[in-house]
């Protein structure tokens, strides 16, 4: 074996929260060659493997007794450009926002909605990651990964990903794929995404009338500055609970108690409610027990002070949870990945 294995490593740099939670083992791989040798070392040890990217979709509530791999290879790359569709690659370990800034900065557009989104491109198509209107599956060409059964590579479409809001086929099938990297379908004409009342505003705020994929991506960004704390200064893992998709009926039933309710029209019939704003009328933004906190501009975000562990962010979760269901009658999902 050619990588060094390190032995109770500290999580607390892999993921956003910042929870510091030990590695039994911890490996980087760079290319698929170190992938495929780091998984083998973990069979023959007989222990299980725990993958990661940029940690950013994660609560870790305990220690990992586990081979910790975490995704660090880099490589991005245009594969074809027929003068209108653009088809660009990514490997995993690439983190996204740079990845996506290096698009624009390639003349491409339809990515640009997806800006400052934490985390890598590995991870993005896991929670068909979206933003402003605009998800993975609607700008996605293709992936490979590695079938952690049989050790053999496939290739995924669209249709095989089975996407769906804030899921996908690698999601329910967790410890079966190795995503190894992405492929974006994109333009150089641009086909702006401007159904949010936000971005409009920021644009116009900004004297933007003829907006290009940059401006968009800017306006997004100081958006998401100003409302999402920046995990680097204060941990958290972006939005912690889905919009919960639910029947037009219901909205009704709570439209009469709460006449301000926020909901959005989907194709089905059927209405997304804005978790945000149940949360906020339920009165817990900006609530702090000890050091796990529900954020005091934001109360989809909960966020750690310091030294919350994850177990106290995921009770503080489940008090939330509790109390939306009890006082709409909705029944919200968390978002990122526990452990």
């Amino acid at each position: 074996m050619t990588m060094q294995w390190q032995e109770q490593v500290s999580l607390k740099p892999f993921n956003t929260f910042g929870i510091d939670v030990k590695a039994r083992y911890f490996v980087q791989v760079h290319d698929d060659d170190e992938v495929r040798e780091a998984l083998a070392e973990a069979r023959r040890r007989g222990v299980p493997v725990f993958v990661i990217g940029g940690g950013s979709n994660l609560l870790l509530t305990r220690d990992i007794d586990a081979l910790v791999l975490h995704m660090a290879s880099r490589g991005r790359r245009v594969l074809v450009d027929d003068g209108e569709r653009v088809v660009i690659e990514a490997e995993a370990g690439e983190p996204w926002h740079p990845f996506v800034q290096w698009s624009l900065e390639q003349g491409l557009c339809g990515l640009e909605n997806l800006s400052l989104i934490p985390g890598t491109v590995g991870a993005a198509p896991m929670q068909n990651v979206g933003a402003y209107g605009v998800e993975i599956k609607d700008v996605f060409a293709g992936l490979t990964a590695l079938d952690r059964e049989t050790g053999e590579l496939h290739e995924f479409d669209l249709r095989a990903c089975a996407f769906g809001y804030r899921d996908s086929v690698f999601k329910r099938t967790p410890g079966r794929w190795l995503i190894l990297r992405v492929r974006f379908a994109l333009s150089h004409a641009l086909q702006a995404h401007l159904d949010y009342g936000p971005v409009r505003q920021r644009l116009a705020e900004q004297g933007v009338q003829q907006p290009t994929a940059q401006a968009i991506s800017d306006a997004i960004c100081s958006i998401r500055r100003e409302k999402l704390p920046d995990p680097a200064e204060l941990g958290n893992a972006g939005s912690f609970f889905k919009n919960p998709v639910v029947a037009a009926e219901q909205v009704l039933r709570i439209r009469a108690e709460h006449p301000g309710v926020v909901a959005y029209p989907q194709d089905d019939g059927q209405m997304k409610l804005a978790a945000g704003w149940l949360i906020e009328q339920a009165g817990w933004k900006g609530y702090r027990q000890g050091d796990a906190g529900v954020h005091r501009l934001q109360s989809l975000v909960l966020v750690n002070h310091g030294q919350a562990s994850g177990a106290q962010l995921h009770e503080l979760a489940q008090r939330i949870q509790a109390d939306i269901l009890e006082r709409f009658g909705v029944a919200l999902e968390m978002e990122p990945n526990l452990y």
